[in-house]
Parts: structure tokens; C-alpha cells; sequence
């Protein structure tokens, strides 16, 4: 690991001051958690001459409830927003989210902006001496090489999937993410929060400019009669990335559905989105042929590599069971 100069500001004007202007600077990082951050110095993937810690900034720790919406700052933790009561009853697609990422030790230290913000956890990403497309190289080597875990929809020139549990259900309710750089704040659905490889700058993966903190996500009041769940697969039951997950919010008209978002996580390089499959499901019963017909609609496009192919049908099969379940 690199030495570096650790510094502490008390607000977050002075933290977005102590970060660099200019795009492709890389010489400070901002540490919330540090679950993500300290491996990647630790593998010198990146080696910042200064950590921004953002730890020591009040109010940025917290869940604030305002006429029905949740206010979570940045350095909430995924534990804490797991078991907030609020949370856990007028916004249980999100709870479960939390609940299912990593081990109770990540979940205690890890935090929202974290969580949103991590890096690739591609094999060739994390091996130091792979000089990818994500690191600046020239070559995806996923795309020929090991791909497993790589995503199939939405690839390309890079096949990362993004990992987060959170953000796909956090998308799926229309959470928005408030920004503030030297220039004030603004205010991004966190739908367009994330962007794919084929988009702007392929050594990031959300809009952030290099001095801007992502410092709350506001989850709006859901819509009475909203039912909502999140289902991951993974490898290892008792903690894993997610090899595919689909969160899922449906509004009921008696026994047809009246509105639907479907966001898909582990299988893009971003929160997949699957507009199409919502349009099909409206005005439908919940049955086994709409199951069957959301499920091909949703994966539509898809284009597996050598070794990923089974999450075609993995992804289909778990949109069916969220289905099933909200019946």
C-alpha cells in the first residue's frame, strides 16, 4: 500500500474542496466505510497521494423520515438501514436489499455511499497486474477470457456488472441521489445515477464528477398498494455478491396489475431497468404465461459470454418466483 496523507474535514464543503478538479486526477479518494476502498489500495489498484475521510462529517450517519419519505445519509450503514423500523414497514424492498448484502461484519461497517459506489468486482479488475479496460488498458479480458460473473445485458467494451444489492431496489422505489460539489448540489434519479461502459468516461461507473460527494439518497413516499420484494442468487448462502437478483414493485387493481418497475441487478454493467417487461405485465393477470411471457421479455437482448450463459434462465426463474410471491 502506498503511503498517503489522511485528512478530516468537519464538513462537506471542505471535503469536495480537498478533491481534484480535473477528470482522470486520481490522486485523492473519499473513504466512507472503507469495505470497497482499503482492498483496492491494499492490491494498489489505486494510489491516491490523499484519503478524504468522511467519517467525522456530522449528520450524514443518520435515516430522517419527512412527510413519508427516508432520508439516509451516506454513512448510514447497511445494517442500520436493514433494521429501521420505518424501513422495514413502508419500504420492505429495500430492508431486504440490506439484509442480503455480504456478512453482518461488512453490513455493520459498510454504508450506503459505499455500497453505490463500488468499484467492478471483476477477477481481471482486482488482479493488480491485469491492465484492463476499467484501469485504463486496452482489452476486456472477461470477454474472452473468464466470465462467470460478467454481465449480459448491456456489455460492452466492458462486461462488469455492478454489484450492489441496494441500488437495484433503491431504483425500483425511484430513489434520487443529492450530489454537492464546489458549484452546490443537485439532485439525480438514482436511475441515471449509473452509467454503462459504452457511456462517458469507461474508468467510472456513475455520473459523479471528480469533486462531487454523493451525500444522500431520498427514497420518496411510495404509492398506497405498492407490493414490493427483492430476491438475490448466490453461491454461497451466507454471504456473496450476486450472481443475478431482481427487485420487483407491483400496484394491484383487484387481481390485475395496475403498475410495475422491474430493475435487475448482477447482469449489466448498471441496475438494469427493464422497461418492456412493466409494459407487458400492466393490465395482466399474475399467472404462469405472464410469468413465463416477463420473464423472456425481460432478458430480451441479452448476449452471453463463454461461461455466463445460465443467467438467462436464472434471472428469468427469479422473476418468476418475485412474482409468485407478490400474488
Amino acid at each position: 500500500m502506498k503511503a498517503f496523507e489522511l485528512q478530516n474535514p468537519k464538513t462537506i464543503e471542505e471535503a469536495v474542496a480537498l478533491l481534484p478538479k480535473e477528470e482522470g486526477d486520481d490522486s485523492a479518494r473519499l473513504l466512507a466505510g472503507g469495505q470497497d476502498l482499503l482492498t483496492e489500495l491494499k492490491h494498489h489498484l489505486v494510489e491516491p497521494d490523499r484519503i478524504v475521510n468522511l467519517k467525522q462529517i456530522p449528520g450524514l450517519d443518520g435515516i430522517a423520515w419527512s412527510d413519508g419519505s427516508a432520508i439516509i445519509g451516506a454513512l448510514a450503514t447497511i445494517q442500520d438501514i436493514a433494521d429501521d423500523p420505518g424501513m422495514r414497514e413502508r419500504m420492505p424492498l429495500v430492508a431486504e436489499a440490506a439484509a442480503l448484502v455480504g456478512s453482518p461484519q461488512i453490513r455493520s461497517q459498510g454504508t450506503i455511499g459505499g455500497n453505490l459506489n463500488q468499484r467492478p468486482r471483476c477477477w481481471y479488475y482486482r488482479t493488480e497486474h491485469a491492465p484492463c479496460l476499467k484501469k485504463g488498458g486496452t482489452e476486456c479480458y472477461s470477454y474472452e477470457g473468464r466470465n462467470r460473473y460478467n454481465a449480459v445485458l448491456g456489455g460492452g467494451p466492458s462486461y462488469i456488472v455492478h454489484p450492489s444489492d441496494l441500488a437495484p431496489a433503491l431504483i425500483a422505489v425511484g430513489a434520487v441521489a443529492t450530489l454537492v460539489s464546489p458549484n452546490g448540489q443537485r439532485e439525480v434519479a438514482l436511475e441515471e445515477f449509473f452509467t454503462l461502459p459504452s457511456e462517458g468516461n469507461i474508468l467510472r461507473e456513475t455520473v459523479l464528477a471528480p469533486n462531487e460527494v454523493l451525500a444522500f439518497v431520498t427514497v420518496p413516499e411510495v404509492r398506497a398498494g405498492m407490493k414490493s420484494t427483492y430476491l438475490k442468487f448466490r453461491e454461497r448462502g451466507s454471504y456473496d455478491f450476486a450472481l443475478s437478483a431482481v427487485a420487483v414493485c407491483l400496484w394491484m387493481d383487484g387481481d390485475t396489475v395496475a403498475d410495475a418497475r422491474i430493475v435487475l441487478g448482477a447482469v449489466a454493467p448498471k441496475p438494469w431497468r427493464v422497461q418492456r417487461a412493466e409494459a407487458l405485465l400492466k393490465g395482466r393477470k399474475l399467472s404462469d404465461e405472464t410469468f413465463l411471457a416477463v420473464g423472456k421479455e425481460a432478458m430480451r437482448g441479452s448476449e452471453p459470454l463463454s461461461e455466463n450463459g445460465f443467467k438467462i434462465p436464472l434471472t428469468q426463474g427469479l422473476l418468476t418466483r418475485a412474482l409468485q410471491k407478490l400474488s
